[in-house]
């Protein structure tokens, strides 16, 4: 590791409490060092006393260091496993269900979850907690408005039961937004809470180096009753579950042993 990116990455730790470490190493700096040149900075070290003079080039910072790629039903057939195998197993003689959407952007996730829950329970019933690193992408998830392209695989009838169109915005209806809870985290350093039905992180494992996901695996795991089930996405497949707790309930979900 170059001594000016170590540096950085200490600088970044000790001001904000993010270890950019844990992330893979290759792609973490090609995206910063195309945002620092773009803003006309010749080294890390350079961009580092900048974002430190300036917090709104901080927040901009982190804002790009996350990643804000999100949509309903991202990957449908997966939520069809979800909704017609996953969700009745768990929900079966369940008075009340505990869900945890981990690392959620910018809210689509934790909202589709919500949808989907309607189906078999009150909303009231249920309590999901949605959780990122990035406040911007939390306020916006708060906001609930969103372009159609972030529509673009969600059933057509939910599409009109729970959004309100305005111009070239969709609506979330606040049936929906009450049901989800919004917090800042950072997954790698922060306690987790516990005793969750289903925990669903997908799509920013991949990002992590193996030891980052070794931990997280361990600490889903913790959170979750006995029985309950990690769903990743569908590029995170985990080869060896047994090692972390879990077995495999079908293609991206994982079941607590």
């Amino acid at each position: 590791m170059s001594n000016d990116y170590s540096e950085f990455i200490q600088g970044i730790k000790r001001k904000t409490g993010i270890d950019l470490s844990l992330y893979k190493e290759a792609q973490m700096k090609r995206r910063l060092t195309a945002l620092f040149e773009k803003k006309g900075y010749g080294s890390f070290q350079e961009f580092f006393s900048a974002l430190n003079r300036d917090s709104e080039q901080m927040e901009e910072f982190l804002d790009r260091m996350t990643i804000n790629v999100s949509e309903f039903y991202r990957n449908y057939k997966r939520w069809e496993v979800l909704e017609n195998k996953i969700l009745p197993r768990l929900l079966k003689g369940n008075t009340s269900f505990k869900v945890w959407s981990a690392a959620c952007s910018t809210g689509e996730e934790p909202y589709t979850l919500s949808m989907i829950l309607s189906k078999y329970i009150p909303l009231s019933n249920g309590s999901i907690t949605a959780t990122d690193i990035d406040k911007n992408a939390l306020q916006r998830a708060k906001n609930g408005v969103y372009p159609e392209r972030s529509l673009s695989e969600i059933p057509l009838e939910m599409k009109k039961n729970y959004f309100t169109q305005e111009g070239p915005l969709f609506k979330l209806k606040e049936e929906v937004k009450r049901t989800v809870t919004f917090k800042q985290q950072n997954l790698l350093s922060d306690p987790f809470e516990g005793k969750y039905d289903l925990i669903v992180c997908r799509n920013v494992l991949i990002y992590f180096t193996e030891d980052a996901k070794n931990l997280l695996y361990k600490k889903f795991n913790a959170a979750l009753k006995p029985g309950g089930v990690l769903f990743v996405g569908s590029t995170e497949q985990i080869f060896n579950p047994s090692q972390y707790g879990f077995e495999t309930e079908d293609t991206f979900f994982y079941k607590k042993i």
